[in-house]
């Protein structure tokens, strides 16, 4: 399932929003501004889901989603956000928790 492009969220979602709350709130991960100021335009796979990287074989030896760990970022505006970061200090995608249904 993709989410309606029309979708305000999605068409006004900027992954800049997340620079100032990634480096106040996960340190560890000095790496995450250069991570942030990569992404492209995503893939919503539901109202909540922005994919950046595909989804075939997650976890499995062949697979560029390798998942690491998750890192949880709480924005004034977003809400609840974690993101899937993947083996090789990658962005996976990024889950807006406060939009699940």
């Amino acid at each position: 399932m993709h989410i309606d492009t029309n979708d305000e969220f999605a068409a006004g979602f900027d992954p800049q929003m997340l620079m100032e709350d990634a480096l106040a709130q996960a340190a560890e991960f000095s790496w995450l501004p250069t991570a942030i100021n990569k992404w492209g335009a995503g893939v919503w796979e539901s109202r909540a889901y922005l994919r950046y990287v595909s989804a075939n074989n997650p976890n499995q030896p062949a697979s560029r989603r390798q998942l690491k760990t998750s890192v949880t970022i709480h924005h004034r505006v977003l809400g609840m956000v974690v993101l899937d970061i993947l083996q090789g200090d990658i962005i996976g995608g990024i889950e807006f928790v406060d939009r699940l249904e």
